[in-house]
């Protein structure tokens, strides 16, 4: 009997020890941890530094959060919420611009607040959210509590789903009784519930976390419409009231001005000439220009509006429009003399061809666009745009933004083959059709005008180099004539083709004629554009333009 009592004692330990570990996975298991998460771990932010959330959402920036105010970086906030902010990095100034107006800060301007409406440092430049949410459809909450700071902003217009927590719970970091709490919420609390699982639900909770409770805790959930009470600016256009049509005038010196009236002879329909007038001429924004009154009176007594050019062909002098234009001080005087010049000469409307710019430089143009925009909204001054066929390179022209500030957005649908290219069409019909569709995307049809050429290229190909030469309309008629080219219409092309080969070279010509021009004017009808507009007077023939306003 002595001997089995070790035995039973034995045993008995045993089964405490299995009972214990059996316990203990039960624990383990089943018993929800209190472990309280530290948010700022798990938000990896500390300090100033502020975590982002966009429509509930986690975003990669890190804002700041000083004094109760929250800043973004500027460069987000282009991206992701408004673009119009532009910073003046030269003159240290950031200008938005507003349908009849234009704001001006910099880093000593103060809010209502008494805060600054923007910082400068590490070389960024970052917002404060109340100047962003002056001025952008967006609404933010801020938290400053808890370890970390948190911002959550929102410019989405669907619905949320409300939930209502039945027992007092606890959101976790994760879905799983075994992750650390981040707040809880009490009974009869609400939740926006963002995404349903098996068992957990993720939701965002009304002192500012993102986190996970049980789908059983949810007593019931009902749609709530998100309410915005942003006004957006309302940018109106100048219409000219009827279709356009529109000729360039070529005015390289002051005695061209004298030809208008026996070019425009020989034309039908045209109710815009737009003269290249104004050249710039240094990075300082002065302009040479050969504007004439009297060419403008004659002009309107011949039933047109005159639309003058500015352009960037630096005949003779430097201009770096990524210089030119990136300084506001700059962008203002040029403005200033553009609008003291429209009343001087009475014209109707200025056409930018600003052409050639280089990446750096298209943002800082798209900002005088918007600038001057406002001049000639409030003037009641037509302003349109050229732009080249759109293609990965000429995104940043930003032609949406052009369609939003300006009234008419000009495609030039030529070019597709260019001196010192290879040898093509100048403007073959797909080429011309997929530049309408691809602007169409980005601007509205009744602002949209395609341009077509009065011209086409005769190429040679010899000793292994190709060059050209720009024949107007007639001069290549001529050509083929005197050389007696035969000509084969292609189809797919919408153009005639002619060759001429002799033991040495071939020369080759896609043809731009009454026919070729028909299809593309039969595009700017079955698309719904505004116009067209016609580079050049003096390259067309009479014949051409019964085509043009459709009386062939």
């Amino acid at each position: 009997m002595k001997r089995a009592i070790p035995v039973l004692v034995v045993i008995a330990l045993l089964i405490l020890i299995l009972a214990g570990a059996a316990a203990v996975k039960y624990i383990e298991k089943y018993i929800p941890t209190d472990e309280r998460a530290d948010i700022s771990s798990v938000l990896e932010v500390s300090g100033e530094d502020t975590a982002v959330f966009l429509n509930n959402e986690r975003v990669s920036v890190t804002a700041i959060t000083r004094d109760g105010q929250a800043y973004l970086p500027l460069e987000w906030v282009n991206e992701n919420l408004n673009e119009k902010f532009y910073w003046d990095d030269v003159e240290k100034m950031l200008v938005y611009t507003l349908p009849d107006s234009i704001v001006y800060a910099d880093k000593r301007t103060v809010g209502s607040g008494g805060y600054p409406l923007l910082l400068a440092e590490d070389d960024r430049i970052w917002l404060s959210v109340s100047l962003v949410g002056t001025y952008t459809d967006v609404r933010s909450r801020l938290f400053t509590d808890g370890g970390a700071c948190r911002l959550y902003l929102n410019n989405d217009s669907g619905e949320l789903q409300i939930g209502t927590v039945g027992k007092t719970t606890a959101v976790r970091v994760r879905g799983g009784i075994k992750s650390p709490i981040m707040t809880e919420v009490e009974k009869g609390g609400t939740v926006t519930v963002l995404d349903y699982g098996d068992e957990w639900a993720r939701v965002l909770t009304e002192d500012g976390y993102i986190g996970y409770l049980p789908n059983k805790r949810l007593a019931g959930t009902e749609s709530r419409s998100q309410v915005s009470t942003f006004v957006e600016p309302e940018y109106t256009s100048i219409s000219l009231g009827e279709k356009v049509c529109l000729v360039w005038h070529q005015v390289l010196e002051e005695s061209d001005n004298a030809r208008m009236e026996t070019l425009i002879a020989g034309t039908k329909g045209v109710n815009v000439i737009a003269p290249t007038w104004l050249m710039l001429t240094d990075n300082d924004g002065s302009y040479h220009s050969f504007a004439d009154r009297e060419y403008v009176d004659r002009a309107h007594e011949l039933g047109m509006q005159v639309w003058a050019v500015l352009d960037n062909f630096n005949r003779g002098s430097q201009v770096d429009s990524a210089v030119l234009f990136a300084r506001t001080s700059v962008r203002q005087s040029l403005i200033e003399h553009l609008m003291e010049d429209v009343r001087t000469y009475d014209l109707d409307g200025i056409n930018l061809d600003i052409e050639g710019i280089s990446q750096a430089a298209m943002p800082h143009y798209v900002q005088f666009i918007r600038e001057l925009s406002v001049s000639c909204r409030r003037d009641g001054v037509i302003l349109s745009i050229d732009n080249f066929v759109p293609s990965e390179y000429t995104r940043p022209y930003n032609r949406a933004e052009q369609g939003r500030v300006a009234d008419y957005v000009i495609i030039m649908g030529y070019d597709e083959h260019y001196a010192g290219g290879e040898a093509g069409s100048v403007s073959s019909l797909p080429f011309v059709e997929q530049g309408i569709v691809d602007t169409l995307e980005e601007v509205p049809a009744e602002k949209v005008i395609n341009a077509v050429p009065f011209y086409t290229r005769l190429w040679t190909e010899e000793g292994g180099s190709t060059s050209s030469e720009t024949m107007s309309l007639t001069a290549a008629g001529r050509w083929v004539e005197d050389n007696q080219v035969s000509l084969y219409w292609q189809e797919a092309i919408g153009q005639y083709y002619g060759e001429l080969r002799t033991d040495t070279s071939v020369q080759k010509i896609w043809m731009e004629d009454e026919r070729s021009l028909g299809l593309k004017m039969a595009l700017i009808d079955r698309y719904g554009l505004a116009g067209v507009a016609c580079w050049k007077l003096g390259l067309d023939s009479e014949s051409v333009w019964d085509v043009i306003t459709g009386n062939e």
